[in-house]
């Protein structure tokens, strides 16, 4: 389930997407449906040496602590992961993401305070969400993030926090944010190559990225995620070198496919479907 930064709820997507994970030795399938943003998501945990088993974040679990049923669906899935937008700003532009221009802004009455924030965290986290994870926009150009993030982690019941981010500043506020709760890192990079990197984001900023999870590896985390969306003669060229990052260090690489949705130009030539690159990772 996803709280935006808005005070009402957000309209669901129509289209749903897929991704493919990897993490050296293993491969992670994934997909979200279009039909509905409450379905969860699925996950399909491929080893050589292993029969498949499968887990979601919502899935039926007879162990987890007793939950409110307001997060439990009509089939009978426990929701225990919860998204929370800090804000719709953002200090890039993809191309796939946001108009060259950037977007309306919401007026800042109409933003959640942190107050507001904490409270229906806390809300949900007494109800049995046990994940939050942070986004935006941008979540680390919010100027009150270490606040929101120390008194997030300190909330009893909650035993992952998490954040998504393009990695342009995180390098040097991921040493403090850790300090504050941060227990799970996922860093946006698209491309290994900083002309196509300033190309599609329309920003310089790609050797911050690779700062940023260098940082993140130098600070513990294990894996450090790394999302990445894959377009048709972009940069469906370097999946293998982004798998080859895995070999050596704990970072797991989430191959995503180019989602359509209002002003990005989407094009079906543009997509390269989950199968096809996990087709390109095996052989």
């Amino acid at each position: 389930m996803t709280l935006t930064m808005r005070r009402y709820l957000s309209n669901c997507h129509n289209a749903g997407f897929r991704f493919l994970s990897f993490f050296w030795g293993n491969y992670q399938l994934g997909s979200l449906p279009s039909n509905t943003a409450t379905q969860g998501l699925f996950d399909a945990h491929l080893s050589p040496s292993s029969h498949n088993f499968f887990s979601t974040a919502c899935a039926k679990t007879l162990n987890h602590p007793p939950i409110s049923d307001m997060l439990i669906d009509s089939f009978g899935r426990m929701h225990t992961y919860l998204r929370i937008s800090l804000t719709e700003r953002c200090n890039l532009r993809c191309q796939y993401c946001m108009p060259a221009d950037g977007v309306d802004l919401t007026p800042t009455p109409h933003l959640l305070s942190q107050n507001e924030i904490l409270r229906l965290a806390n809300l949900f986290v007494n109800s049995g969400v046990d994940k939050i994870r942070l986004t935006g926009g941008e979540p680390t150009i919010r100027k009150d993030i270490e606040d929101i993030c120390l008194h997030l982690s300190n909330l009893k019941g909650l035993k992952t926090l998490a954040i998504t981010t393009n990695g342009i500043t995180l390098a040097r506020k991921l040493p403090k944010l850790k300090e504050c709760g941060i227990s799970s890192v996922n860093i946006s990079l698209d491309t290994l190559v900083p002309a196509k990197f300033e190309f599609m984001t329309r920003r310089k900023g790609h050797e911050r990225v690779l700062e940023s999870i260098n940082a993140a590896l130098d600070l513990g985390y294990n894996p450090v995620k790394v999302n990445c969306v894959v377009m048709r003669e972009f940069n469906d060229d370097e999946i293998c070198d982004f798998v080859e990052l895995t070999r050596d260090k704990p970072i797991n690489v989430r191959f995503i496919e180019f989602m359509p949705f209002d002003g990005n130009v989407w094009n079906v030539k543009k997509l390269v479907p989950y199968s096809e690159m996990f087709d390109r990772v095996v052989r």
